[in-house]
């Protein structure tokens, strides 16, 4: 793994922004707070970004789809069986929030929540990462036999249901709303095999 200062400035910038607004949103989230955080000078920032904030919001929210869906797809290939996939991974975003002190939960929704009707560039960027991960599992679930109607339909209840249980998990500070979804998901899923 690389340490912070082998990682160039952009990218420093785009983890740190993600990782931010992953915690506190993007109204509480300042330039000026991502530039200390990343190590880099606020000049740098707008020199990356000359967008300014939306611009690096829409970079850190592809960041976080990018992250997500590494997850998502290494746990969709490493599991066989599509029901006990989605339970494994359930299982991985419980372990991974627990062990950020319950901070790091949707590297998404609480931007996407916050900018919801306001910005619409920062809303279509999540609303792409949604599309992205949803992509994953709808693939995954066709692989495995599914027609395709029927896949698509069950993973907008994989993501959607994910999405809620780790928000639930993180409110909670228990991995048991993760650990339930996953569960009642991959019944759900085997209801219609």
């Amino acid at each position: 793994m690389r340490t912070k200062h082998e990682i160039g400035t952009r990218e420093r910038i785009v983890r740190a922004t993600s990782r931010l607004m992953q915690r506190q949103g993007y109204e509480a989230t300042g330039l000026k707070q991502i530039s200390q955080e990343a190590q880099a000078t606020l000049g740098s920032v707008y020199h990356f970004f000359p967008g300014g904030k939306t611009e690096l919001t829409i970079e850190a929210i592809r960041h976080g789809d990018r992250e997500f869906a590494d997850i998502l797809r290494a746990t969709l290939e490493r599991v066989e069986d599509p029901a006990e996939a989605v339970i494994a991974c359930a299982d991985e975003l419980a372990r991974d929030l627990r062990d950020s002190g319950w901070l790091d939960g949707c590297p998404i929704t609480t931007t996407a929540l916050e900018s919801a009707g306001r910005v619409p560039d920062i809303q279509r960027a999540a609303e792409q990462a949604f599309a992205n991960w949803r992509g994953l599992v709808s693939d995954r679930l066709r692989r495995s036999g599914f027609p395709e109607d029927l896949a698509s339909d069950l993973a907008h209840t994989v993501i959607n249901t994910l999405e809620g249980a780790e928000m639930c998990a993180q409110v909670s500070q228990s991995e048991t709303p993760l650990r339930l979804a996953g569960r009642h998901l991959a019944r759900l899923i085997n209801s219609y095999r």
